[in-house]
């Protein structure tokens, strides 16, 4: 009996990912580097609220980009682009909706971009990104709090770390104005990044 629960004990935390973190002996301070943009290991979410009643959230499939980590941390960057077209929100005609000339209008405005004009850590782990967000043809600035989840080698030889970055922001402020009374108008945002070292 001992031994079934430390066989499905083993079995939890693996799925969960957190045996894995011992095994590839991260670390929790910022590595130095330039960092390539996993796809697959990276996503942008965003939650937004619906009649005053309810969140629901959202996500762009696809994203790229870098990031470059200066050993003092005075020369860091960001650069992220978000084809919109990537955008899901488990349902269909919803996606349409949204990516049609009421909301993000996809077809005039396909990407979405960040870049960084600076980056302050505080300490090891957590800081703020700040720098300018281009979406919907419109390009302003937003600062994220900034998490550097950790850091280290994967099985294949390569080096990854990977950050968590969050910033609330107003759809009006780039012109996407529609629905204002059912949709609201503050979007939260988070960034999952998980990068290879080049």
């Amino acid at each position: 009996m001992k031994k079934t629960i430390l066989t499905l004990a083993a079995a939890l935390a693996f799925q969960g990912g957190f045996a894995v973190a011992d095994t590839y002996n991260v670390q929790h301070s910022s590595p130095a580097g330039t960092f390539k943009i996993d796809p697959l290991h990276s996503v942008a979410q965003f939650w937004i609220g619906h009649m005053g009643v309810s969140e629901f959230p959202g996500r762009f499939d696809a994203i790229s980009g870098s990031f470059t980590v200066d050993a003092s941390n005075k020369a860091d960057t960001v650069s992220v682009e978000i084809p919109i077209d990537s955008l899901d929100t488990n349902y269909d005609k919803r996606n349409k909706d949204l990516l049609g000339p009421d909301f993000f209008n996809a077809k005039q405005f396909p990407k979405m971009t960040f870049a960084s004009t600076s980056v302050k850590m505080k300490n090891d782990s957590e800081g703020t990104l700040t720098g300018n967000l281009t979406l919907h043809g419109v390009t302003k600035p937003v600062t994220f709090s900034l998490r550097h989840v950790g850091a280290g080698p994967d099985p294949w030889g390569g080096y990854r770390s990977g950050y968590v970055a969050k910033t609330t922001i107003k759809r009006s402020d780039f012109g996407m104005n529609y629905m204002l009374n059912g949709i609201s108008d503050t979007v939260e945002v988070q960034l999952n990044i998980e990068g290879k070292r080049q």
